[in-house]
């Protein structure tokens, strides 16, 4: 049930940023065709391959280095700094698979759902990280959030790219099922604005 909302609040926000007529359950003629273009974005996917590998790296040199500063920073800042890494790592996960997910079946919400998070959750927390000195950023602390910037920043431009395209592929499907519905060749009748008229 939560899924299904979810599912149901991740298209209308693609909707709205990306406009697109949504397809219909019923007519599957040129979803799977073979010679249809694929559309998943390989930039994206080899970004997101990486950063798979990359995220546990990430996460236990981040919290093993928060541990060594941890008595050297403000009671405010230690609690801002333990919530930030337990909301990326959370986030982290949930985008990294909607990212996959998204890009590899062209799922267009939970492709936007990837973006979403990437842009308003992630690439704020990261920058803060690096940018505020009461933090108090290792050298190494920083390395590792530089190199976690650029997959974020690089997967936000792939991201958008990504789901411009497959929009405007979801569209070409639209009108070609569209198509269909005037042409409707399984009975042997055609089909003319909503009515089978009979072949002479």
């Amino acid at each position: 049930m939560a899924a299904d909302y979810m599912r149901q609040k991740l298209t209308s926000f693609s909707e709205a940023i990306f406009p697109a007529k949504p397809l219909r359950d019923n007519r599957q003629h040129h979803v799977i065709r073979p010679g249809n273009e694929l559309v998943t974005n390989l930039p994206l996917q080899m970004a997101l391959y990486f950063n798979v590998f990359f995220f546990p790296f990430w996460i236990i040199s981040a919290l093993a280095l928060l541990q060594l500063k941890f008595y050297y920073l403000d009671d405010i800042f230690r609690f801002v700094s333990v919530t930030i890494y337990v909301v990326m790592g959370g986030t982290e996960v949930m985008r990294l698979y909607l990212g996959y997910l998204g890009n590899l079946q062209e799922r267009v919400p939970e492709l936007a759902g990837f973006w979403l998070l990437t842009l308003v959750l992630q690439l704020p927390l990261i920058i803060f990280l690096l940018a505020v000195e009461r933090a108090m950023p290792l050298p190494v602390e920083r390395a590792i959030h530089i190199v976690q910037l650029l997959f974020i920043v690089f997967e936000v431009i792939c991201g958008f790219l990504a789901l411009r395209i497959m929009t405007r592929h979801q569209i070409m499907k639209f009108h070609l099922q569209e198509f269909d519905t005037i042409f409707d060749l399984e009975d042997g009748h055609p089909e003319v604005m909503g009515r089978y008229v009979p072949l002479a």
